[in-house]
């Protein structure tokens, strides 16, 4: 069942169109990846789904209905551009936000207490937020974001300024809240983030949805036919029938390892039994393109395409 989505959103800017014809859907329950390049619309997609702005035409719907005032509070939103009042002690400003998200005193000191606890920083309760790093500001803004247990989380590039230990754990967290019931959508540029944690992605280009769908559908439409192996070390180059690139061979003590493409006209099963025949294979996988590789391609190929159209209207 989807959670979010929205239906031929468009909005434009003093004659520019940020967000052209835009349909995106989140499962419940899943991580959605929102990717695009600096200034595709990914902002205003998620400016207009917080209700800070409208857009000029389509819709966005929340659990089926035409998203309104009454959904706000089922929102939680982290924006990349972070903002906590710097002279303020962080329990009192955390306990100020909760609030405003609705929880009660008794109610939002219980779940704050809860996540300082978790995130071991009980100790900053009393500190002033000018005396914390950018990474633990963020700490907290995160914990205010998830308090009040909404039903659709928006991160925009959550993990900008975490040291890699920090970064694991607010994955660890993500991937809780979603399989504790809350639809995720994640906003970044750091496409190893995408492969750990989205279900799903949507890549926005140049204000269009040029990609969309379940991580693994992609990946695997993409797939090149490339295999790694690696078997008994062998001398000399390995020599295969028609269908059969070795892209490259290298060795060690003990083993030879080959990275190789067969053509449209063979099978994984056709290459591994070429392979038996000529060395002793000791692993056999396919390597399926990254996630990187397929945000380049494809906006790279988007780009092409659009440039192309442009030149043959002139």
């Amino acid at each position: 069942m989807e959670l979010l989505a929205t239906e031929n959103v468009e909005k434009s800017y003093s004659g520019y169109k940020a967000l052209d014809d835009v349909s995106i859907s989140a499962r419940e329950g899943t991580v959605l990846g929102l990717l695009g390049p600096n200034g595709a619309g990914k902002t205003t997609l998620i400016r207009i789904i917080n209700q800070i702005t409208a857009p000029d035409s389509g819709c966005v719907l929340f659990g089926g209905e035409r998203l309104s005032q009454k959904h706000i509070s089922q929102i939680g939103y982290l924006p990349e551009e972070r903002g906590l009042y710097k002279k303020m002690k962080v329990g009192e400003q955390a306990m100020y936000l909760a609030r405003l998200k609705g929880l009660t005193k008794y109610d939002a000191e219980k779940r704050l207490r809860q996540w300082f606890e978790r995130f071991e920083i009980q100790d900053w309760w009393n500190k002033k937020v000018e005396e914390l790093s950018k990474g633990m500001q963020q700490k907290v803004q995160f914990i205010v974001t998830v308090l009040h247990e909404p039903r659709l989380l928006i991160f925009d590039e959550p993990f900008s300024g975490f040291d890699p230990i920090n970064a694991n754990l607010l994955k660890e967290e993500i991937l809780r809240l979603k399989n504790n019931g809350a639809t995720v959508v994640f906003s970044t540029h750091n496409m190893a983030s995408v492969e750990e944690i989205c279900d799903d992605i949507v890549l926005i280009n140049k204000s269009r949805v040029v990609l969309s769908g379940r991580v693994n559908n992609i990946k695997n439409s993409f797939r090149k036919n490339i295999f790694d192996v690696r078997c008994r070390k062998t001398d000399g180059e390995i020599a295969f029938a028609y269908g059969i690139s070795v892209l490259s061979q290298t060795a060690d003590e003990l083993n030879t390892f080959l990275k190789l493409k067969i053509d449209n006209t063979l099978s994984p099963n056709d290459l591994l039994r070429s392979l038996v025949d000529r060395v002793e294979v000791l692993s056999f996988q396919e390597v399926l393109p990254s996630m990187n590789e397929i945000f380049i391609e494809t906006v790279t190929s988007n780009n092409q395409s659009q440039t192309a159209e442009n030149k043959e209207d002139i």
